[in-house]
């Protein structure tokens, strides 16, 4: 059996982070003799916590300079992806922009609970598949009940600071390293996967890191 560590360096409000964990999956079953540990690292897209709400379609319309009909076509092909690979993005057109650092605080919490994955997508299927605001205090703890983690802990999590400091020095981490878009896939600590590749690529890929490491 191979082992190594992969660390995903995503943001709960990213789609393609969703879309690139799920082609992981895919590509891991191909790799049965592959044993991977998966931790998921901080990096937030809308960082400005005072931030207005906006619309999603506007939002992306204005931070990229794009029309919003090919926003809304460049959803809706990201919903067809999604479908292909059994993720809900049903509500992901009427979302709302928001800051997603609790959320990591949370998440934080939960990989010592052995629980991180299961957190995180429960907050992709909150957050895309139903439309609702991950930095409603309320919506987090829904998400950390279906995790089955422990919601009195949570709530007092979120009411102070606890790992508000161990976030921000995971996303001071990737981004002095280099990592500037997300989905990034950090292997072993060493060897980088950029963006939501297709299974087969992501296959490849970590065979020839294999090869390299193991050479």
């Amino acid at each position: 059996m191979t082992t190594m560590t992969i660390d995903i360096v995503s943001d709960v409000a990213c789609p393609w982070c969703a879309i690139g964990y799920a082609r992981l999956q895919q590509a891991l079953k191909s790799l049965p003799d592959l044993d991977a540990d998966i931790q998921w690292r901080a990096f937030e897209l809308n960082p400005d916590p005072d931030a207005t709400p906006q619309a999603i379609t506007p939002a992306l319309s204005q931070k990229y300079g794009m029309p919003e009909s090919k926003v809304r076509e460049w959803q809706r092909q990201m919903m067809d992806i999604a479908a292909e690979l059994n993720i809900n993005f049903d509500k992901m057109e009427q979302r709302l922009t928001c800051n997603t650092f609790d959320a990591h605080r949370l998440l934080k919490w939960a990989q010592t609970q052995q629980k991180q994955t299961a957190l995180k997508l429960a907050l992709f299927e909150a957050y895309f598949g139903q439309a609702k605001s991950v930095d409603d205090h309320r919506v987090l703890l829904e998400c950390v009940e279906q995790a089955e983690l422990d919601t009195q802990k949570a709530k007092s999590i979120l009411e102070s600071d606890q790992f508000a400091q161990a976030v921000r020095e995971e996303e001071h981490t990737y981004q002095s390293a280099g990592v500037s878009s997300v989905p990034a896939f950090i292997i072993d600590q060493q060897f980088l996967i950029s963006g939501a590749q297709e299974p087969a690529n992501l296959v490849s890929a970590l065979q020839d890191i294999i090869a390299k490491r193991d050479s």
